[in-house]
């Protein structure tokens, strides 16, 4: 296995399993609260800003045939991967282990609540994880632009 399948998994399986074991210790009854920061259990039916959860017990199969189409195409186009092994690990990573939830939870494990200043969306590592991967994906767009 060459360095850039080993990166893309390698990154893929650890934000997978990280974010499933930090979901786990909230699932078991962690709660902490402080004036900027909350660590609550809350299950998200949509996807971000909790867009879509009318789509209901649809939205894991369309996401399912995203995630698909989305790994499809980087193994088709190995170029991709080369550039973004490990953005789209992070990505895809943070992406199948909300799509787990889904099945098991019925609804992404989500546990981060700031509320300083302002209020901003409940997220979890996972979602910090793909905004991560999308960023490093547009540096590097914009890094390597000819």
């Amino acid at each position: 296995m060459d360095k850039t399948y080993k990166t893309f998994f390698g990154t893929f399986i650890a934000v997978f399993i990280i974010d499933q074991l930090i979901k786990a210790v909230f699932l078991n009854g962690f709660d902490w609260n402080s004036s900027c920061i909350s660590l609550n259990l809350t299950l998200n039916k949509g996807v971000a800003f909790s867009m879509f959860a009318s789509l209901g017990p649809y939205l894991k199969f369309i996401q399912i045939a995203l995630i698909g189409g989305v790994f499809g195409y980087i193994f088709w186009e190995k170029k991709i991967l080369q550039e973004y092994a490990l953005a789209l690990g992070l990505i895809l990573g943070g992406g199948i282990s909300n799509l787990l939830d889904r099945f098991l939870q019925e609804g992404v494990v989500d546990y981060v609540y700031w509320h300083c200043g302002f209020d901003f969306a409940i997220f979890n590592f996972a979602d910090v994880m793909i905004d991560l991967g999308v960023v490093i994906i547009l540096w590097l767009s914009f890094k390597n632009k000819d």
